[in-house]
């Protein structure tokens, strides 16, 4: 720190008591003599005295607004003046004014005398005066203006508040005899406390807190302190008094320099508000003016910069991790030097010397090593390993961390600049530079400089690349010079700089910096410029470290620049270097893009990992297998590299120039650039232009274009795709002419096409194509297929040995479809079914049974609605016909499971039925319908040959436990009763499935009389809402494994549900009784819980009521059978028809 005088200026034969700076620091007011004097802050020239005191002026204050102050007189009066030098008001007290201050926050004005203190504010028209004990010799408000400090000549410091009473009394150990002759309040506003600094003249200075707690301890001086002044942010305090000098302390005490000496006692001292500039008020009427200069003093070693905060404290910050640590000196840090993992910071009287805990690069951690307690003078300050280099003028000095001097250098001129340049421990290179140009390397261990050039003008910066092989070199013209260190070659110099240095991770790179620019220089490449503002002091990857007035900064440039410049010469191995440093991912993929070109993929290849492009990686991995197989034609690697870039036509014309068109071909078709592959192909190559047009068909197919799709095959001469295509879309205008078009001999494109026609019911077609086939074969099975059976006759008159194929169809054509009841024969019709019936039973047919005994009912109700004199015994005839087609098909489960069985009896159906039922009770655990089954069978003749298998069952089912196994069939009936099939509780005849023969959760209800049955499908199909009333509905319960509605309680429950009230619930209750329901219960069905047989007339219409709604029921609409849902369609997919009648899905109703 420096501290410079700006003016100065003499009272004669006055005391300069005080002194007070305008806000804005524009003005200067002096106590002296009898009057306030008024100066220009700026030069010291007065502007004005002022005169309204009869007596010597001791104290003057300025508002903190800058638009009054007061002076205050031994002739015990305060004058109040204006900004413009006018005196506006005048107020006494009984003593002489020993100090004034002012409230910073509400303008009120405290005036202190030898007796008392009093506050005065403009509102106020008195002034409130309060008595003290003893005199008062200064005061001070708080920040925040809550709270008023005053120091007494015994020795007290009282805090008052706004209102003058007494919060805190501050009694300092000398009492009477160590006077408070200077209070002041830090105005920082960082600090957590309100801190006040108290000076008394026995020598001690003190700091304390608003609640009087002391902090620290006092800090002994060496004079009777006389002021005590804060600079603006409350980082220093100035203090002056009997030892006729201003001082420099840090807030907390600490002594660090000298302002300005003076030939008397310096009564007062003032800092300007936001400013380095001191003025101080002597007792010989000297006023003199000092601008503090502050020096930056700090250390950089690569990312670690350490440098002096607050005077006393070094900060040591980590440029790229931004961690900071603070080392805590108590006492003026002079020099600091950083190299590796040491520190050396000189203090007044001893130099301490730090070492990191671990060698850990982000290790922030400081301890000390070693002390130097001695005091040195030197200019610059260097730390290597194991020595201190100390600098003074021409002398270099290297000491032991133990304070031996081991070696000097004495120069021939004064030394400049110096810096390590690294080495091994104990064995370090200096790089110093003199004032006469030259430029020296000096090592640790050796005594002789060696010179590394000599220049004509004085050096200022100076820097050494990190193959040590050129040497960077700023002289006093700001001109930059690069020499080859070997060769003393100046490679090339550029101007306009202030300080230069190498990057540390790449060799031919350094960048400097001067008149506001920062300029980046890649081997002998032109310079990249951009704006920076401050000095740069090092280049470490792509961080640039800045020096900006106090603050240093790591900042990130992007290397795009200089990776460019070695783009554009294709030295792609030292732009990667440079991309190393730091670039963007645009930058790397233009680095790996350029390299890929031009076939450096070693480079290449590492690009695209930087920014992770899988899909060139795979190209480039390809190639280099490739390349260990023997492939060196770079054409074709480049025409690779082109293909993937997008550039298809550069890629097309490599390919062509390698000799491999075919590839070129593949490319274009990939992409369905046909047009440019026809382009590619020309009209000399038509087995090319095919698959062309082959491959284009395809894409045509699977972008959803048939048509187009179709022709090109066509014209590819792809005949079967062409006809799948137009097949699947049912164009049989286009099939018929490539059918007329085809070939006899090309049978299988014919063959698609007829089978296509086949499936398009274009007989006519499919006949013309298999007659141009001439398969007479197909061309019969078509016929017969579409029921064309005078064209089949036609044929087979002409070709006899196909007789079979036509009339065996033909016959059970004729059987299914029952000419004679068409023909309106309906005697011969049903004579014709039942002998039909009759062969399919004898053939064990028995679901042919089943179906023909179904059709044969269907006649004689169409007898009985036709012929009223045959009604009645047609639909007798019906039910027993309808009966019979049940059994039949039910049957024809039993046949199945004994044909299965090792024991096949070729018997009668009741024999059968016996033994399937015997054998799977015994399964089931239904012991006692087992023994039932035996008996019944043993009861009948049965020949000799089975009659051993059947004993055999019989003793086998009586080692069986008498009662029923506790697994038991759902629903299981005394079968051997008269009851039959029906509930056991409610005596509702069983609904089966036609299919799994289960118990449908289906319960038939019957019309009252006058509801006809349009009227009832109009009244469900209503779908009146159900209110949510748990007593106006049944409830199901489980009982026996049937889900049954169950009586509820309530008024209306039971006699507004029909199929509540008409059910039976004990076991073995009533008869039969059916359920019929009103108008009222039709609306309250669900037309979803409802299946109604719409028999045709005479016979009615017959009505079931889902009582399991989750349970999901189908109808088959012709032949009235119900079935699970699941089943149905299952069986529907299997035969294409239902199961029973065997109407086809798609025949109309």
């Amino acid at each position: 720190m420096r501290a410079v005088l700006t003016w100065k200026e003499t009272i004669r034969d006055q005391c300069v008591y005080d002194l007070a700076l305008k806000p804005d620091g524009s003005q200067l007011i002096i106590a002296a003599g009898l009057r306030v004097l008024v100066y220009d802050a700026a030069d010291g020239s007065i502007i004005q005295p002022l005169k309204g005191h009869k007596d010597i002026v001791y104290c003057v204050a300025y508002a903190k607004d800058g638009k009054r102050f007061a002076s205050g007189s031994a002739d015990k009066s305060i004058i109040i003046w204006t900004s413009k030098l006018e005196g506006i008001l005048k107020y006494t007290h009984n003593d002489s004014i020993q100090c004034v201050a002012y409230n910073p926050v509400t303008h009120q004005l405290a005036s202190c005398s030898s007796g008392d203190f009093g506050l005065w504010s403009p509102e106020q028209k008195s002034v409130n005066k309060h008595k003290v004990s003893s005199k008062i010799t200064c005061c001070g408000w708080t920040n925040d203006g809550q709270y008023l400090a005053l120091g007494m000549m015994n020795g007290v410091v009282s805090i008052r508040n706004k209102n003058g009473e007494e919060k805190v009394k501050i009694e300092r150990p000398g009492g009477s005899s160590s006077p408070i002759w200077s209070i002041a309040w830090n105005p920082s506003k960082d600090e957590h406390n309100d801190i006040l600094a108290v000076a008394d003249w026995g020598q001690k200075l003190s700091f304390y807190q608003l609640s009087g707690k002391q902090i620290g301890k006092d800090r002994s001086l060496t004079y009777d302190p006389c002021c005590v002044s804060y600079f603006s942010k409350g980082e220093y305090i100035v203090m002056g008094g009997s030892d006729r000098q201003a001082s420099l302390y840090t807030k907390d005490g600490v002594r660090l320099a000298t302002i300005g000496e003076q030939n008397a006692w310096v009564w007062t001292c003032q800092v300007k508000p936001d400013s380095n500039f001191v003025v101080l008020g002597c007792q010989d009427g000297t006023i003199a003016c000092y601008q503090l200069i502050f020096s930056t003093v700090h250390g950089l070693y690569k990312d670690r910069y350490a440098y002096r905060d607050s005077m006393t404290d070094v900060i040591v910050q980590h440029l790229i991790t931004e961690q900071k640590v603070r080392i805590k000196c108590r006492e003026l840090v002079k020099k600091i030097a950083i190299y590796r993992n040491r520190l050396a910071i000189q203090l007044p009287e001893k130099i301490l010397i730090y070492e990191l805990y671990s060698d850990d690069s982000s290790d922030m951690h400081y301890r000390i090593k070693e002390k130097i307690c001695r005091k040195f003078e030197c200019n610059l300050l260097v730390v290597c390993s194991l020595h201190l280099i100390l600098c003074q003028e021409k002398r270099l000095q290297c000491l032991s961390f133990t304070s031996v001097r081991e070696k000097e250098w004495v120069m021939e001129s004064l030394i400049r600049y110096i810096k390590v340049i690294g080495g091994p421990p104990g064995r370090e290179g200096l790089l110093v530079g003199l004032k006469n140009g030259a430029i020296l390397k000096i090592f640790v261990d050796n005594p002789f400089p060696i010179t590394l050039l000599k220049l004509s003008t004085s050096v200022r910066c100076l820097d050494m690349s990190a193959s040590r092989s050129k040497l960077a070199v700023v002289d006093e013209h700001n001109t930059l010079l690069v020499y080859d260190i070997n060769s003393k070659e100046l490679l090339f110099q550029e101007p306009n700089a202030n300080s230069v240095a190498w990057n540390t991770q790449c060799e031919d790179m350094l960048c400097f910096s001067g008149n506001g620019y920062l300029n980046i220089k890649a081997s002998n490449f032109p310079v990249h410029q951009q704006k920076m503002q401050g000095f740069m002091v090092g280049y470490n990857g792509s961080k640039i470290f800045c020096l900006y007035v106090y603050s240093m900064s790591a900042v990130e440039v992007p290397q795009s620049a200089p990776m460019y410049q070695y783009l554009e010469r294709k030295m792609f191995k030292e732009a990667y270097q440079i991309a190393c440093l730091g670039v963007t991912d645009g930058d790397w993929r233009n680095l790996a893009t350029e390299a890929l070109e031009g076939l450096d993929f070693d480079t290449a290849k590492k690009a695209f990992i930087r920014i992770r492009d899988l899909r060139y990686l795979e190209l480039i991995n390809s190639i280099e297998e490739r390349k260990k197989r023997g492939e060196s034609d770079n054409d074709l690697f480049l025409a690779d590299v082109c293909a993937y870039q997008g550039k298809f036509h550069e890629a097309a014309k490599l390919y062509k120039r390698s000799g491999h068109e075919s590839r070129a071909l593949s490319m274009y078709t990939d992409l369905r650039m046909f047009d440019f592959a026809k382009e590619f192909v020309g009209a000399t190559d038509p087995k090319s232009s095919r698959i062309l047009m082959s491959k284009q068909a395809d894409w045509a197919k699977s972008s959803r274009e048939p048509r187009a799709a179709a022709e090109m095959y066509l014209s590819a001469g792809e005949h079967l795709q062409a006809i799948d295509i137009i097949g699947e879309h049912g164009w049989a205008d286009m099939l018929i002419d490539i059918a007329r078009k085809l070939d006899k001999a090309e049978r299988e494109p014919l063959g698609k096409c007829a089978l296509y026609f086949k499936k398009l019911k274009q007989h006519g077609y499919a006949s013309e194509t298999y007659s141009k086939m001439g398969d007479l074969q197909a061309l019969l099975q078509l016929h017969v297929e579409t029921r064309h059976w005078e064209e089949a006759f036609s044929l087979v008159d002409k070709h006899p040995q196909y007789r079979n194929q036509v009339f065996v169809p033909y016959a059970q054509w004729l059987a299914e479809n029952d000419p004679f009841h068409r023909a309106g024969q309906q005697s011969e019709a049903v004579k014709f079914l039942e002998q039909l019936t009759h062969n399919a039973v004898v053939e064990n047919r028995f679901n042919d049974a089943g179906y023909y005994y179904w059709m044969l009912s269907m006649q004689c109700l169409d007898i009985a609605r036709e012929s009223e004199e045959q009604r009645g015994e047609m639909l007798k005839k019906f039910e027993h016909f309808q009966h019979l087609a049940e059994l039949y098909h039910v049957y024809r489960s039993i046949q199945r499971y004994t044909v299965r069985d090792t024991l096949h009896l070729h018997l009668h159906l009741h024999h059968n039925t016996l033994y399937a039922l015997a054998k799977q009770s015994h399964k089931l655990g239904a012991y006692k319908l087992g023994r039932y089954s035996y008996e019944k069978l043993q009861e009948l003749h049965v020949p000799s040959r089975f009659q051993e298998s059947i004993e055999l069952g019989s003793l086998t089912i009586r080692s069986t436990p008498f009662h029923d196994s506790e697994v038991r069939v759902r629903g299981q009936q005394d079968l051997s009763g008269a009851r039959g099939s029906v509930c056991i509780n409610c005596r509702q005849p069983f609904i089966y499935s036609a299919s799994s023969y289960e118990v449908l959760p289906l319960v038939q209800f019957y019309l009252e009389e006058g509801v006809s049955d349009e009227e009832a499908v109009s009244l469900i199909d209503l779908e009146v809402p159900h209110v949510d009333d748990p007593d106006s509905h049944p409830q199901l319960t489980d009982n026996g494994g049937i889900l049954q509605p169950s009586v509820v309680d309530g008024e209306g429950g039971a006699d507004e549900d029909p199929f509540t009230a008409k059910m039976s619930f004990e076991q073995g209750g009533s008869s039969f009784v059916p359920v019929k329901v009103s108008r009222s219960a039709l609306r309250s069905m669900s037309r979803r819980d409802v299946l109604i047989k719409r028999w045709p007339r005479p016979l009615h219409w017959e009505y079931f009521r889902s009582l399991l709604p989750d349970v999901s029921i189908t109808m088959c609409p012709t032949c009235f059978k119900m079935f699970h849902s699941e089943d149905y369609e299952l069986l529907v997919l299997q035969h294409n028809c239902c199961p029973y009648c065997r109407r086809a899905i798609d025949e109309p109703n």
